[in-house]
């Protein structure tokens, strides 16, 4: 998977390290090697859609640019009604 061969070129902005750590209600001091931690999970589903990387994965979905590979947002997912 090209996502998996290239994830030591994860990153993203101090705005985004700030939307996932508020998203997810994380309190750790890189939110990127959280990430890439969870993306690197065996449970972890990977799907390619248009420009992003949807990774789901521990009840919560990140999403990184397929070309930049920025982490764009991440957030819990929504429980079904």
């Amino acid at each position: 998977m090209e996502l998996l061969k290239n994830l030591a070129k994860l990153h993203t902005t101090e705005l985004g390290v700030l939307r996932i750590k508020r998203n997810l209600g994380i309190e750790c001091d890189d939110a990127v090697a959280w990430c890439m931690d969870r993306i690197s999970s065996p449970e972890a589903v990977i799907e390619r859609k248009g420009k992003n990387w949807y990774i789901t994965v521990d009840g919560c979905i990140i999403t990184v640019n397929a070309y930049s590979y920025t982490i764009i947002t991440a957030h819990k997912l929504r429980k079904e009604r």
